[in-house]
């Protein structure tokens, strides 16, 4: 059996005993192991204690179980997203759908040749050498294409 202490930061008299059969395994991943552990024995005592996981119902036939298990499971993925979108800073969608907004949408041809333009633009500054063994690369991968993404790239201008 191996044996890790994990001190507390903010009290030092405050530690954390975790066992682990398998010795082969670092201290740092006993911890990991163990954070993940717990967050899931977190998880089961929310369900029973709060969402009255067991208590609530109660059948003998598997399906039963397995179905109230589900409900369960559902409300708590429910209130921990509203409690994320509500509570947590990270989550930041709406601002992400605040600036889609404002750009509008580009069809499939625009957004190629704008992104090859801007391909073209920035490779030109390289070295000869390097630029010629990009042009090459790309008429390389231009040629087998679908003919529609061949005739956009038609009047790409090498040439700076």
């Amino acid at each position: 059996m191996k044996v890790v202490i994990v001190r507390n930061r903010n009290k030092k008299s405050e530690c954390l005993y975790l066992l682990s059969t398998d010795c082969s395994l670092s201290d740092s991943e006993i911890v990991r192991i163990y954070g993940n552990r717990w967050s899931i024995e977190c998880f089961f005592k929310a369900s029973k204690s709060f969402l009255k996981l067991g208590t609530e119902f109660q059948s003998r036939t598997y399906d039963a179980m397995v179905s109230h298990t589900t409900i369960v499971f559902t409300r708590y993925i429910i209130l921990e997203w509203i409690r994320r979108k509500e509570n947590d800073e990270k989550t930041c969608g709406e601002l992400f759908f605040m600036f889609c907004d404002d750009i509008q949408d580009m069809d499939l041809a625009n957004a190629l040749q704008s992104l090859m333009a801007l391909f073209v633009e920035q490779f030109s500054a390289f070295a000869a050498n390097i630029t010629a063994c990009i042009k090459s690369k790309v008429t390389e991968w231009i040629s087998p294409q679908a003919a529609f993404i061949q005739a956009l790239f038609e009047n790409i201008c090498w040439e700076s």
